[in-house]
């Protein structure tokens, strides 16, 4: 029997995310997906994310129903079964002969037959875990062992330590959940609401963002086709990634350093903070560089100077002049982020929190030589994790003279609305499962004047 487009996409897809070199998300946008019938590329959207959150999950059914550890199967053997069981345990409106024999064939043309048979009765033996399915109501207590079942052991014992047993089902829970989709109104808070009528228009309803005057956050509807995204008077950008950029705060005038911009979002909205003068937006690569005009040429002012500078952070900033002000949005491991990039928490592992932690600590060393006395540098991690947050800044700070955090007193008379979001030691926090929005970490720091 033929293989559905959406299944073959969903496969290729996850294959290419276990690989280790991408994103579900990235690859969920490219043309090829795009080019798909619209049922296709919602059915293979939900498939490829909902595989990936639930993946814990699905692994204890595979061993379960097939009686050996996971570490039998080939690559690609798996891969299809936790395609298949999704299906069957998590989305009522399949078939599950629809989902068993798409699921053999996939295996054949995967080039596996031999585990042809081996698919087929694994997946026969799965039963829906829906409401009403034919599993049954699940109890509470199973609910409660699939949301743990959602994180690799460790990071659930780490988020214990620091969340405590509720905090740590919480963010487990809220990993599971479809994020919000966000829009940044390119022109900031005049044109929001003509924005929000527009998109009324096209079947699309939102709600304002809670937090900042430039969101709008979708409640119903596809916004991906929709002709604002198109012509660049709008943007995808989570509400929590608006704010800490707007910490930055910069004045007309001022020369801003953008560290780590690509692919540019955050460049984007800085400059139209800005409104004139130098922007330089420093990224390693290359090629996400390159990519960045596109995204910013509509939403980037005429006075607004933006130079591209390819650039490590961790090696010296060598630039003959001091910026006003530095946002440094930091590589991490992006545990804030785990509902959108649900591949993170299984790539993931303990050591990389200490080689990102001392990566951080040598950028933002680094990018404090280049503050201009009486400057400010905002210091921007999506982790969850202490060590990539409080301890970077506090250890760098304790080994640099003429540097402090901005007291919580000063940051509650310049971002009076968001003082919600600042803990008693001055330091941005947003969490998933609290604010509906990705997780967050910023740091206001301020360069003591000559």
């Amino acid at each position: 029997m033929p293989i559905s487009t959406a299944r073959q996409t969903a496969y290729r897809i996850l294959r290419r995310v276990e690989s280790g070199r991408d994103f579900a998300v990235d690859l969920l946008q490219s043309p090829q997906v795009s080019e798909l019938k619209e049922a296709d590329r919602r059915l293979a959207t939900q498939i490829v994310m909902g595989t990936l959150r639930l993946r814990g999950e699905l692994d204890y059914w595979l061993e379960k129903h097939s009686g050996k550890k996971l570490d039998y199967f080939d690559p690609e053997v798996a891969t299809i079964l936790r395609l298949g069981l999704y299906q069957i345990l998590f989305l009522q409106r399949i078939p599950k002969s629809a989902a068993v024999n798409e699921s053999v064939e996939l295996v054949k043309a995967a080039r596996k037959r031999s585990a042809a048979g081996l698919v087929n009765a694994v997946l026969r033996k799965a039963e829906p875990l829906h409401e009403g399915g034919r599993g049954g109501k699940r109890e509470g207590k199973t609910e409660a062992a699939q949301i743990v079942r959602s994180l690799p052991a460790w990071l659930a014992e780490r988020w214990v330590k620091h969340f405590g047993e509720d905090g740590m089902k919480s963010l487990a829970n809220a990993s599971l959940q479809v994020p919000p989709t966000t829009l940044r109104i390119a022109g900031g808070l005049v044109g929001r609401a003509e924005i929000q009528k527009q998109l009324v228009e096209q079947g699309i309803a939102t709600r304002l963002g809670k937090y900042s005057n430039q969101a709008l956050v979708v409640e119903s509807g596809s916004v991906q086709a929709s002709p604002i995204l198109r012509d660049g008077r709008a943007l995808l950008q989570d509400e929590a990634s608006q704010l800490v950029a707007s910490l930055v705060a910069p004045h007309a005038g001022d020369r801003v350093l953008d560290l780590c911009a690509a692919p540019g979002i955050k460049t984007g909205l800085l400059a139209m903070t800005l409104r004139e003068g130098l922007l330089v937006a420093c990224d390693l690569s290359a090629r996400r560089l390159r990519t960045m005009p596109s995204l910013l040429y509509r939403t980037i002012p005429e006075t607004v100077h933006v130079l591209p500078v390819r650039m490590d952070a961790a090696q010296d900033i060598c630039f003959s002049i001091t910026f006003d002000r530095i946002l440094l949005d930091a590589p991490c491991s992006g545990t804030g982020t785990l509902a959108r990039n649900p591949e993170i928490k299984w790539r993931l592992q303990p050591k990389d929190i200490v080689r990102l932690a001392e990566l951080q600590a040598k950028m933002l060393h680094n990018a404090l030589q280049a503050l201009t006395p009486g400057g400010r540098l905002v210091y921007v991690t999506c982790s969850l994790e202490p060590e990539e947050n409080e301890q970077v800044v506090e250890n760098v700070l304790k080994n640099s003279q003429g540097f402090r955090s901005l007291p919580p007193s000063g940051i509650t008379v310049e971002f009076p609305s968001l003082t919600p979001l600042f803990d008693s030691n001055g330091y941005f926090h947003t969490r998933p499962d609290l604010h509906a929005m990705d997780g967050f970490f910023a740091a206001i720091i301020h360069r003591m004047p000559l």
